[in-house]
């Protein structure tokens, strides 16, 4: 699953996908695991020798490249992507009936700037954004632009910190969802199929919602596992597997609980 920064609403080739989500789903039993890619995570491209951050894949070949990407470095045979700009996710998540977040003290200080942000250049309540602020930290309910503005923070803390208000989102409507009746969810894979770059038939989208209540959202974590970071001449600061190899072993395990890969 794809995020981009397009300020267009584009969702193909010429983004930044900054954010990219392994879903990892057990159709036996229904367990769900997410891996985000750090953004940063300085990989080869697939196109070539390459190496840049994983989120310029996208930008350079748009999603067959950055799954290309991740099958390359990860070692995976990914073949399915979904790829989401901030309108599509915040009519997902307002047709949800939004979710409830607890917002600490750090986070407060920058959401209403980006609820701002998110507001207009989403296309949603250009004239009055404002009307859309919350009032002071702790538990909120959030609706779709404010739930999209939570998961892009990222000044009080670090990219690392915003992968998980990301995944933390995602589990919260995953939930609601699960609750959802059948036309809701119905309603929302039309969204999604109409707003969205995907490889996905109507009846993928179908086989998934009718199955949807087995679904379980067992893991959620960021990859690399282990890692540094640095600034690198012209590429600025990246993040550095340490090393490819263990962490890669690492996440075959974590997804598919392979004891034994190579």
């Amino acid at each position: 699953v794809f995020g981009v920064d397009s300020r267009d609403g584009g969702v193909g080739r010429g983004a930044n996908a900054d954010v990219q989500i392994i879903v990892c789903i057990d159709r036996a039993t229904g367990a769900v695991k997410l891996a985000s890619v750090y953004r940063d995570t300085y990989l080869n491209l697939a196109a070539g020798s390459r190496f840049a951050k994983i989120n310029e894949a996208y930008a350079d070949g748009g999603p067959e490249q950055a799954v290309a990407a991740l099958n390359k470095n990860l070692d995976l045979d990914i073949e399915h992507y979904a790829t989401f700009n901030w309108r599509a996710v915040s009519d997902v998540i307002s047709m949800l009936g939004g979710v409830d977040i607890d917002i600490t003290e750090k986070e407060f200080k920058y959401m209403n700037a980006y609820i701002h942000e998110t507001s207009i250049e989403s296309k949603v309540n250009e004239k009055n954004p404002a009307a859309e602020y919350i009032k002071g930290p702790g538990m909120q309910h959030l609706d779709g632009v404010q739930a999209v503005a939570y998961a892009r923070l990222r000044y009080m803390d670090t990219d690392y910190q915003r992968t998980e208000r990301q995944r933390k989102v995602i589990e919260l409507a995953f939930e609601k969802a699960k609750k959802a009746d059948l036309k809701t969810l119905n309603d929302l894979l039309g969204n999604m199929l109409s707003m969205v770059a995907t490889n996905l038939t109507w009846q993928d989208g179908l086989d998934v919602i009718n199955d949807f209540g087995k679904y379980n959202l067992k893991d959620t974590a960021g990859f690399p596992f282990k890692f540094d970071d640095m600034t690198l001449g012209t590429k600025g600061f990246i993040v550095v597997p340490v090393n490819l190899e263990s962490n890669v072993l690492e996440l075959h395990k974590y997804l598919f609980g392979d004891e034994n890969y190579e």
